[in-house]
């Protein structure tokens, strides 16, 4: 296939430009002058966010930096409940952190992006954000990096060059936030009843505002800790004493609870130097003169500790000797005590090698990861790269649960305050079947340990280890379980995951109890077949939801909603059992539970047989309601939910398959620039406008099954449709819209919208016109936007980097690996720590690395004129005849630990 060359900058769209830094790592120069450009502007509620605010991720495998363009960064902390340590709360001089002041004297110089600073340079890298800024008189260069791997810190490091022909001396002052903002559902709830997404803001400040703030100096004098607690609790003027009551009740906060109750303690600390003085009353330093121009940095001379309320801060000060043209870096880190670290102990780590430790992580960011090179087509293993960043760094860590999680990010976590729905952490794991193992055990763990106890998976969680409240039953989340985990160990053939023994919900105390995860597995199955199972047209039920969760909710009256709960059926989660099923029956059958694996295959064929008799003529029907309403996407209008999943399943005949892929291509793929839209026409009689969310929007999660069904039918199609999904096709249509360059929403408006390529918004925000103002379509928020927080959704990161498992063709089963390569070019190189494939002008290699004992079938499919080229093969170094089986080559291999079985066609 020929395709137009590509360059690494392709999809830079509007704010600036796609590089390789000096690791060769991507990283985004951003150009664009929030203040004066008006294509920055964003229709937005002003009560949550600004609306020429653009914000990036800078996080490790713990602790998540949300970086703005305005210079500061908020971090973002769940242990205890999902919360900013420090909050941009600017009505009380609270304004994040992570820029500094420099003082000599004479000028006041931040590192803050302000309207008068033209020579102020922005790039986000991969862990990193780093500011640039050329005075007259210095040069100030502020790193502010996540250290790659699962510690609970940012560093910020600030190089200052003296630019003058004589010596200076000059202050830094490094400025840190204390406000905490907890993401709390309560808030939520209040929100709900009165309405207005701005009260849940206003309640959490105010309880955040009741808390009471002490301060130690440790460390001899560079380390400063913030301790937060309520009233009730009186803290040790002893450090030591007051650590270890804090991490006393943070042990023994184990039953769920809407809110963290005993915030981790949180430090700033000088790396690298002695430090002059510290400040830790927000309010005195800031004054009258605000984030320009601090009063404190003329008028506090020495140190105040005597901070208590919303006004706590963290800033130090440290002086700087300069000769002329001579520059010093400066380290801080910024960060909180989890309680299973030892402060002392993580001082001395980044310590001892804090000059390296940068260019040290970002080597390391280069690892482990999923790549895909094309000739001439840098720009997609760049993007590659960056989703693989994006998703590991967005990770946090649950300490309720005791696992790692992805949490679907974006206006759900970092608005409404919730890690949901749960099927979404599983869709975002599914990369790092091929990367990370670690990873994919700790989601299928989270998932197990939320597993109520006849067997239903809750909607999602909040605070710590609440269960969310909320209007939603959906009926397919076992099915993103038992799929997650089927295909864990046919993958990575790891059987003894099975047997590892997890406590289940409420995970601690008297009534928690134990099971394998194994056994969780099978009662989250029964729960599908047996409690949700089928209706009277032998389809799965659907409750109040499969994956749309708009499918019934605010659609139908609360009588309808009830028999429909009781009585509707989905096709989608019928197609998506027929598979998931498939996937789990042959994990079984291959830890050599051969009985029960012939059970569930007699379950899936009865719904497949139940799901090809709601053929159209030209697709499948969407879902059956009730005898009243009847069928949904009948022949008056396709939903694509269900068909990519009929040819996953392999639940359409040959006929059926070229019609329904026909379908798909005209009605909602061609006509659309950048993916499939979800449905052929719009809705007139539903509550979101046309073109938008669930009316014929455009939805990554979903364009993801599409792509993966079209690699089974046309690789041309499936490569279209893959590049289609990309941030860099978003950013070339639309370029002009910041979210969709280098992250997104979960979902986009079609070309049925009136904002084609944007995100879901009240369009009173863009207007100003009272009668545009409507609340929510999705949630009874009022004043509510995607656009709110239109960005960091894992979504859009983690289905085209597992999409190139289907681009490249492969599929694991219980013998080993089939391989059939559908991307259109002569050559590729495909690796991933699992499992790589590379094809070039002369044939095929690759190699399995299961990090286990075994022997595997390897089966390549091609098409017959490249088949009949090929002779030989190599097997781990030794050189065979090729054995072909009608349209593929088969060949038996074998890996042992650390040893992969690689495999060479010629």
């Amino acid at each position: 296939m020929k395709e137009t060359a590509l360059d690494y900058s392709y999809g830079s769209g509007y704010f600036g430009k796609w590089i390789k830094d000096q690791f060769g790592l991507p990283a985004y120069h951003y150009t664009c002058n929030q203040h004066e450009d008006l294509k920055a502007l964003t229709p937005v509620n002003p009560k949550i966010t600004k609306p020429n605010e653009h914000i990036f991720l800078v996080g490790n495998d713990r602790i998540v930096g949300v970086a703005s363009n305005f210079g500061y960064i908020r971090v973002r902390q769940d242990e205890g409940n999902p919360k900013f340590l420090n909050d941009f709360y600017p009505e009380i001089n609270q304004y994040a952190g992570g820029f500094g002041y420099l003082y000599d004297g004479e000028n006041i110089i931040s590192t803050f992006h302000d309207e008068e600073k033209q020579d102020f340079e922005r790039i986000y890298g991969v862990g990193y954000f780093l500011k640039k800024y050329s005075h007259d008189e210095y040069d100030i260069d502020q790193y502010l990096f996540a250290p790659h791997g699962d510690d609970p810190l940012l560093i910020s490091r600030v190089t200052i060059k003296n630019k003058k022909a004589v010596p200076v001396e000059v202050e830094w002052h490094e400025y840190w936030g204390g406000f905490i903002h907890q993401l709390s559902f309560e808030g939520i709830m209040a929100a709900i009843k009165e309405k207005d997404i701005a009260v849940a803001y206003q309640l959490r400040r105010e309880k955040s505002k009741k808390l009471i703030n002490e301060f130690f100096i440790h460390h001899e004098g560079r380390c400063l800790i913030n301790i937060k607690h309520d009233s009730k609790l009186e803290i040790p003027e002893n450090f030591e004493e007051a650590l270890n009551l804090i991490k006393d009740k943070r042990l023994k906060q184990k039953r769920p609870s809407f809110e963290d109750r005993y915030p981790a303690p949180i430090f700033l600390i000088s790396l690298n130097g002695e430090v002059e003085r510290i400040i830790t009353d927000g309010e005195k330093y800031f004054g009258s003169g605000g984030i320009k121009k601090p009063e404190g940095i003329t008028s506090l001379k020495e140190t105040i500790m005597n901070a208590r309320g919303p006004e706590s801060s963290l800033i130090m000060v440290r002086k700087v000797k300069l000769e002329p043209n001579e520059q010093k870096t400066l380290y801080f880190a910024y960060g909180y005590l989890p309680e299973d670290q030892d402060l002392d102990s993580l001082i001395s780590k980044y310590e001892q090698n804090i000059q390296t430790l940068f260019e040290q992580s970002c080597e390391k960011w280069k690892k482990n990861r999923i790549e895909l090179k094309i000739p001439n087509m840098e720009w997609v293993d760049r993007e590659l790269h960056w989703h693989y960043y994006y998703l590991r760094g967005a990770m946090t860590y649950d300490s309720f649960f005791m696992e790692h999680i992805l949490s679907q990010g974006h206006v759900y976590q970092y608005i409404i305050g919730f890690q949901g729905a749960a099927r979404d952490p599983l869709q975002h794991v599914l990369p790092f079947l091929l990367c990370d193992s670690r990873i994919v055990k700790e989601i299928i763990r989270y998932t197990l340990k939320e597993v109520q106890e006849d067997g239903e998976i809750p909607y999602g969680i909040t605070g710590n280890g609440m269960i969310a409240p909320s209007p939603w039953k959906p009926s397919d989340l076992e099915l993103w379980l038992l799929w997650v985990a089927s295909e864990y160990v046919l993958s990575t053939r790891d059987t003894e995951f099975l047997n590892e023994e997890i406590p289940t919900y409420p995970v601690h105390g008297r009534k928690a109890g134990k099971s394998t995860v194994k056994e969780m597995l099978q009662i989250c199955h029964d729960h599908l077949t047996k409690i949700t199972g089928t209706g009277k047209h032998g389809l799965q039920r659907l409750s109040n939801g499969d994956w749309n969760d708009m499918v019934v909710v605010g659609s139908y009256t609360p009588e309808q909603e009830a028999e429909i709960r009781k009585n509707a059926e989905s096709m989608l989660n019928t197609a998506m059992a027929i598979k998931v099923l498939s996937y789990y029956a042959e994990m079984l059958n291959f830890i050599g539970e051969e009985e029960l694996s012939e059970e569930i295959l007699e379950y899936a064929s009865s719904l497949k047989k139940a799901f090809q008799e709601q053929w159209t003529g030209k697709w499948f029907k969407r879902a059956w309601l009730t005898d009243e309403i009847g069928w949904i996407g009948g022949k008056e209008r396709m939903w694509l939910e269900p068909q990519p999943w009929a040819i996953i399943s392999k639940s359409t005949d040959a006929e059926q398959t070229k019609i329904l892929t026909n379908s798909i291509n005209e009605l909602v793929r061609k006509p659309s620039k950048i993916g499939a839209f979800l449905h052929s026409t719009p809705f007139d009689q539903i509550k979101n406008p046309q073109g938008r969310g669930t009316n014929a929007g455009i939805w990554p999660s979903i364009n993801g099954t599409l792509i993966w069904a079209l690699s089974l039918v046309d690789g041309n199609m499936a490569w279209d449709e893959w590049q289609k999904n990309s941030l860099a096709r978003h950013a070339e249509e639309y370029p002009e819209i910041w979210y969709g360059i280098w992250s997104g929403p979960d979902t986009l408006n079609s070309k049925f919208s009136k904002y084609p390529g944007q995100t879901l918004f009240d369009e009173y925000f863009l207007t100003k016109n009272p009668e545009d103002r409507s609340l929510s379509a999705d949630l009874e928020l009022g004043g509510l936007n995607w656009t709110d927080w239109p960005v960091l959704n894992l979504h859009p990161h983690a289905w085209p980097l597992f999409n190139t498992k289907h681009l490249v063709g492969i599929e694991f089963t219980k013998e080993g690996v089939e391989i059939y390569p559908v991307l259109p070019f002569e050559e590729f190189e495909y690796s991933t720590p699992l499992i790589g494939v590379k094809k070039s002008k002369t044939g095929y290699s690759g190699w399995y690395d299961p990090k286990r004992e075994g022997t595997w079938k390897i089966s390549i499919k091609l098409p017959a004129e490249e088949l009949n080229r090929f002779q030989t093969i190599s097997i781990n170094g030794m050189k065979q005849d090729i054995t072909k089986k009608g349209d593929k080559i088969q060949f038996i291999g074998e890996t042992k630990i650390n040893e992969p079985l690689k495999w060479n066609i010629t």
